[in-house]
C-alpha cells in the first residue's frame, strides 16, 4: 500500500490553521486599542466608556502569543521535512518582500524629515480650517531655517560625534558578528554560530540601552515641535526594529543551542540576518541624514 504521506512534488500544502484568523483579530484589537488610548490621551472621553491602554495591551499580548504559536508550527514543518528547496526559495521571496515593505515604511519618515528640513519656510494648510486662517507659514515654527530656531520645546541637537557615532559603530560591529555566525553555520561550525549570535545579541541590547539614555537627555520634546516629532518618529521606529531584531536573533540563538539549523536548511537564521542588515543600513541613513547633516549650523547639546 502506498504511503499516503509521501511527497510527490516540491511544494508544501499547509495544514488548516487557526492562527491567520486569530492573528488578524488580535491585530484589529491592537489597532482599536491604540486609537482609544491616543483619543483618551488627547483629552477625549475614550470610546464606549473605555479609556487607557488596556485594550491595546490585550490585543498586543494576543498578537505576540499567536505569533509564537504560528512560528512554532512553521519550525515543526521544517523538522518534518516540509520545507523543500523550492519552499525555502519561496520563503526567501516572502522575506525579501517584507523587507521591501519595511523600506517603504521608513521612506515615509525620511520624506517627512526632508520635507521639513529642505523647505523650512513652506506653507502648511490645516485640515478643516477655512483659508486664510488655515494657512500657517512654516517659518513661524522653524524660524525659516533648519535645524529650527531655539524655543521652549527645542534648544539644541545631539552631538553626532558622541553617542550617535558610538551607536553607529556598535551596529556596524553587530553586522560583522552576525555575518561571522552565518559563515560559521555554512561551514558547520556550531560553536562559531553560537558565539556570533551571542555577541550580536549583546551589541543589539547595548545599542538599545544607549539610545534610551540618549532619549532621556534630549534637549527637545516630541510634542509641540516639528523637529522633535520627525526625529523621534524616525529614530524611535528604528529602535523598535532593533528590539524586534534582537528578539529574532535570541530565538535563533536558542534554536542553535538546541541543535537546529544545518548548512543546507537554515532559513530562520538567514531571515534574521537579512533583517538585521536592513536595520544596520537604515541606521546609517539616519545617522548621516538626521544626526550629521541635520546638525550643521545648529546649537549642539553637551
Amino acid at each position: 500500500m502506498a504511503d499516503s504521506h509521501a511527497k510527490h512534488h516540491d511544494y508544501h500544502l499547509v495544514d488548516p490553521s487557526p492562527w491567520p484568523l486569530l492573528a488578524s483579530i488580535s491585530a484589529l484589537i491592537t489597532a482599536v486599542g491604540a486609537i482609544i488610548w491616543m483619543h483618551s490621551l488627547g483629552g477625549g472621553a475614550g470610546v464606549f466608556g473605555v479609556t487607557g491602554p488596556w485594550v491595546f495591551v490585550v490585543g498586543f499580548i494576543g498578537v505576540c502569543y499567536i505569533a509564537f504559536l504560528w512560528w512554532r508550527d512553521i519550525i515543526r514543518e521544517a523538522h518534518k521535512g516540509d520545507h523543500t528547496p523550492v519552499v525555502q526559495l519561496h520563503l526567501r521571496y516572502g522575506m525579501i518582500l517584507f523587507i521591501a515593505s519595511e523600506v517603504m515604511f521608513f521612506v515615509a519618515w525620511f520624506w517627512a524629515y526632508f520635507d521639513a528640513s529642505l523647505y523650512p519656510s513652506g506653507i502648511w494648510h490645516l485640515a478643516n480650517v477655512p483659508e486664510p486662517t488655515g494657512m500657517i507659514a512654516r517659518n513661524e515654527l522653524t524660524g525659516g531655517h533648519w535645524p529650527p530656531q531655539a524655543s521652549e520645546n527645542f534648544t539644541a541637537t545631539f552631538d553626532p560625534w558622541g553617542l550617535p557615532l558610538v551607536n553607529t559603530l556598535i551596529l556596524l560591529l553587530s553586522g560583522c558578528t552576525v555575518t561571522w555566525a552565518h559563515h560559521a553555520l555554512l561551514n558547520n561550525d556550531r560553536k562559531g554560530l553560537i558565539w556570533g549570535l551571542i555577541l550580536t545579541v549583546i551589541l543589539g541590547a547595548t545599542f538599545t540601552t544607549l539610545q534610551a539614555y540618549e532619549y532621556g537627555h534630549a534637549a527637545f520634546n516630541f510634542a509641540g515641535h516639528i523637529y522633535g516629532s520627525t526625529f523621534f518618529m524616525a529614530t524611535g521606529f528604528h529602535g523598535c526594529h532593533v528590539i524586534i531584531g534582537t528578539i529574532f536573533l535570541i530565538v535563533c540563538l536558542i534554536r542553535a543551542m538546541k541543535g537546529d539549523f544545518t548548512p543546507k536548511q537554515h532559513f530562520g537564521f538567514e531571515a534574521a540576518a537579512w533583517y538585521w542588515h536592513f536595520v544596520d543600513v537604515v541606521w546609517l541613513f539616519l545617522f548621516f541624514a538626521i544626526y550629521l547633516w541635520g546638525s550643521w549650523g545648529a546649537t549642539i547639546a553637551h
